[in-house]
């Protein structure tokens, strides 16, 4: 058993992961020198992924708002801390910065760090507040889909209203603290914002046709054998039918809309104002591999990540320094194909379609899924094509053919 040091390199770090993995399959027993050990690597690992993925600062609002959720309190239950039931709504619609008595009592009362409220005590400055540019919007191609009316060569009032009802309609603010988006490469161009925003509102109206068809989502269902099971549906050729239905049966909506143009967008996960989970999917690459790293990445991020008022937008081809972004990948990963069955199996030591096949039936997924991140971690794109199971999604889902015309 080597020295255990602080972590300086990613292979390091991959090296410790896989240790953890294999002691906490054993259970060892408290106090013994195998629980110190698991102990010393789990802060060591998290020190390591607190500097290489370190996570943005609450908002402040949201962090009240989250609490209120957290402990089921209502507008009404604040006035102890605000002092009136006006000053309850102007702060929380961040129309009234936060006074230090408010800071004082939060602190105490909801047990919200004081360096979370400061924030908030302080106005939004003229620079801070973002412009919108309507005529921005994908207005044709929203128009194309349904998602509004065709107005032609309308007025620039009349297509501004169109698309502010439109995004109203959805709980969203465009440009809002309360509604901080995680985007990717293409995705930080303004343009593609804007298309991003309009998709994201889709996607929440969407989601509320269904939701009243299920049950309640209770947040203690989603566990990482949860997404194991998950992940072994994609062995069924309607797997990914039976995947959104497995999740709807648990409270989280699952929509498919494609994106607009101008994005790279292969998924999102949120909440919408009443807690309901949403995960969205483009079905950006029509690949079973792609939907089912897609589909369990957002479903990482609804069991760890996603609060009221944060939703994360992702391009899964890109690279992320943000810790959230990182352990969705590591959940996903997991969920499909252990670390440690990876690197030991004749799939990644001598890879072969009768390798990959086989190791696929031990682990009760689809080839598809293997193939798939041989690919993506050699970078060899070209390797695999028959296995990864090419122009077999979209056919499940015949409405999402039309948005792509």
């Amino acid at each position: 058993m080597m020295e255990a040091k602080v972590i300086r390199t990613e292979e390091q770090y991959a090296a410790y992961l896989d240790e953890v993995q294999s002691l906490i399959s054993e259970g060892p027993e408290l106090n013994s020198k195998k629980s110190e050990r698991l102990e010393l690597l789990t802060v060591l690992l998290e020190t390591y992924e607190n500097s290489k993925y370190p996570v943005e600062s609450p908002d402040p609002i949201d962090a009240i708002l989250f609490r209120m959720n957290e402990k089921g309190l209502k507008q009404a239950d604040l006035v102890p801390y605000f002092g009136t039931s006006s000053r309850v709504s102007e702060v929380l619609n961040r129309k009234r910065p936060l006074t230090v008595q408010m800071i004082r009592a939060l602190t105490i009362g909801l047990g919200i760090s004081a360096d979370t409220l400061v924030g908030a005590s302080l106005p939004d400055s003229p620079a801070a507040k973002r412009n919108v540019d309507w005529s921005k919007f994908p207005i044709k191609e929203m128009a194309r889909r349904g998602w509004i009316e065709n107005v032609g060569k309308a007025a620039k009032d009349s297509i501004e209203n169109l698309v502010k009802g439109f995004i109203s309609d959805a709980g969203l603010q465009f440009g809002a603290a309360s509604f901080r988006k995680t985007f990717y490469g293409e995705a930080e161009t303004p343009t593609s914002r804007y298309a991003l925003y309009a998709w994201l509102a889709r996607v929440i109206q969407k989601a509320r046709y269904k939701k009243d068809r299920l049950v309640e989502y209770d947040a203690n269902v989603l566990s990482a054998s949860y997404l194991k099971e998950l992940a072994q549906l994609s062995r069924f050729d309607a797997g990914p039918l039976l995947a959104i239905e497995q999740l709807e049966k648990s409270g989280i909506v699952v929509v498919i809309e494609p994106a607009l143009k101008g994005t790279l967008l292969d998924g999102a996960a949120l909440k919408d104002v009443d807690g309901t989970p949403i995960i969205g999917l483009t079905l950006r690459y029509d690949r079973l591999d792609n939907f089912w790293y897609t589909l369990i990445h957002e479903v990482a991020h609804i069991w760890k990540h996603v609060t009221d008022g944060d939703a994360f937008l992702d391009d899964l081809d890109a690279s992320s320094e943000d810790r959230r972004e990182a352990e969705a990948n590591r959940l996903a990963r997991e969920a499909f194909i252990p670390r440690a069955q990876w690197r030991r199996s004749e799939a990644y030591i001598s890879p072969s379609k009768e390798s990959i096949e086989k190791f696929a039936k031990e682990l009760k997924i689809s080839p598809a899924i293997i193939a798939g991140r041989f690919r993506r971690e050699s970078g060899n794109y070209g390797l695999f094509s028959d296995l990864v199971g090419q122009n077999q999604v979209r056919m499940l889902f015949p409405s999402t053919e039309d948005c792509e015309a």
